[in-house]
């Protein structure tokens, strides 16, 4: 969890609001979390199989000032997924701000189409749940990367492809919802950003392919870190909407020049 003072958030401008990140137990997910939390609002910390870590930051949070839950679900288990949503409707009674961070697709032991069962199928599924606790005013976020962002027109590690390829479809399948959601007054916001070191998917790249990373941080100049990418993603929640939607973080001219 971030433990410097670099809240991209004022003191108490979410005081009230309620949160709700997918994958938050670690990672991006945490950071923002706190971010949240740091910032006033009550945030529930999602996880699929981290309850310790979950526990763990939510016992910060609330040591200080912060107002936290963990809440365990599954995103590609329908059931979990009702059950998360009864825990929210009854611990908050409906949210602000909701922040699509959990995606995977690089584990192994998995299906061979686990990566586009969780990056696009469970990401509409979850949308779709957790729709009756979003009103008028509230946002939802979609964190994604320039490498599946951008996978139609630019190339990225084989190793990552299937992610890729099945985070953009999750993303194509969010975007079809814009009007429904904008319809109830709810925006929508996807923050892409390039590899970040620190994360998961950056470790799993690494030990699959031995110097990808560093060749990417070469090429990019820099990659940001966890704790700067989750404040992107923070600031995403509450700023005015980008245009078509998409809030880059980094350069993107090595994508957007392509």
């Amino acid at each position: 969890m971030n433990s410097d003072n670099s809240n991209p958030l004022a003191a108490h401008s979410l005081d009230g609001a309620r949160a709700l990140i997918t994958g938050s137990s670690r990672g991006i997910g945490a950071d923002t979390a706190a971010y949240f939390a740091q910032a006033g609002a009550r945030v529930a910390v999602n996880y699929r199989n981290k309850e310790a870590r979950a526990l763990k930051l939510v016992a910060q949070l609330n040591e200080t000032d912060g107002s936290a839950i963990a809440i365990g679900a599954d995103l590609t288990d329908p059931e979990t997924v009702s059950a998360l949503f009864e825990t929210v409707k009854e611990e908050f009674g409906g949210l602000e701000i909701l922040v699509l961070n959990a995606s995977g697709g690089m584990e192994g032991g998995m299906a061979e189409d686990y990566a586009m069962q969780l990056n696009r199928d469970a990401q509409v599924n979850f949308l779709k749940t957790m729709m009756p606790l979003l009103h008028q005013g509230s946002r939802v976020v979609f964190v994604t990367s320039h490498q599946a962002h951008f996978i139609r027109t630019v190339e990225t590690m084989p190793e990552y492809v299937p992610v890729a390829l099945s985070k953009r479809a999750g993303e194509d399948a969010l975007r079809e919802l814009i009007p429904e959601l904008e319809a109830k007054g709810i925006s929508f916001v996807v923050v892409s950003g390039d590899m970040i070191e620190g994360t998961i998917t950056a470790t799993l790249l690494q030990r699959a392919n031995p110097g990808a990373i560093e060749a990417r941080k070469e090429a990019a100049g820099r990659l940001y870190n966890v704790s700067e990418f989750a404040a992107e993603v923070a600031s995403a929640a509450v700023e005015p909407v980008p245009e078509n939607n998409t809030r880059y973080v980094g350069d993107v001219s090595d994508f957007l020049n392509k």
